[in-house]
């Protein structure tokens, strides 16, 4: 099973949109586990206060190192080898979320997530412990419980058993530096727009082309950074 656990000021944002589809079948049925931890559990005082001023002066409030810290070592309470289970910190500065990052984090045992908050965390913590801060998009968001729901999803989807046509994961954008060709399904036509012709005709090695094609042109006109990379890719296999 993989075991994922989540530092979060509201646990109650778990598991959210986690819960459904085959992401929440896949919880269902035990192929992955999810934990939160909260920060209040381990703060001081009548306010469980888990934030305070930073230092130097400046807007906003940071998660505390001790507090926090407490929250990190209790995900690794019991645990053997920590390298199995990475610690990820969702943060707008963090290298940019990759599918072959996914890929990476789906074969390890499981994965530890801080979500922060407000400003964001004291930077001893990160200078502490082994995180790895990792970000979703170029744009800020209030908090880490969604970016972590779309770690933690783009992450369960890979994992064995996840999905009924383990294929599905191999076409799909991003796995071959291209993104997804164009897919169509019944009726035949709509608003006087046909299904091409190539995708009815049986022909697996005909389509499996057009597909490939469709690929190239979609990736070339929309992400030139993937096909530059696509290239270079081709280039080295020749």
């Amino acid at each position: 099973m993989y075991r994922v656990k989540i530092i979060t000021v509201f646990p109650d944002s778990f598991p959210g949109t986690l819960n459904t589809g085959v992401v929440g079948k896949a919880l269902k049925n035990k192929i992955w586990s999810l934990k939160t931890i909260n920060p209040r559990k381990f703060a001081k005082g009548n306010y469980k206060k888990v934030d305070d001023t930073t230092a130097g002066g400046g807007p906003g409030m940071l998660l505390k190192a001790d507090v926090i810290g407490k929250s990190i070592d209790a995900c690794y309470k019991n645990i053997k080898s920590n390298e199995n289970y990475p610690l990820v910190y969702l943060s707008p500065r963090g290298i940019p979320l990759k599918q072959s990052k996914v890929i990476n984090l789906s074969k390890m045992k499981g994965i530890n997530i801080l979500c922060g908050r407000y400003e964001g965390i004291d930077q001893r913590l990160l200078d502490f412990y082994p995180i790895e801060e990792v970000s979703i998009g170029d744009y800020v968001l209030a908090g880490g419980e969604i970016a972590s729901q779309v770690l933690v999803e783009s992450i369960v989807r890979l994992l064995p058993g996840t999905l009924g046509d383990i294929e599905s994961t191999t076409s799909e954008t991003f796995s071959q530096d291209l993104l997804e060709y164009p897919q169509y399904t019944r009726p035949k036509k709509w608003k006087n727009i046909a299904i091409p012709e190539v995708l009815l005709s049986g022909n697996h090695e005909n389509i499996n082309k057009w597909r490939l094609k469709q690929s190239e042109i979609l990736t070339q006109k929309v992400r030139p950074d993937l096909w530059k990379n696509y290239k270079k890719s081709k280039t080295s296999k020749k």
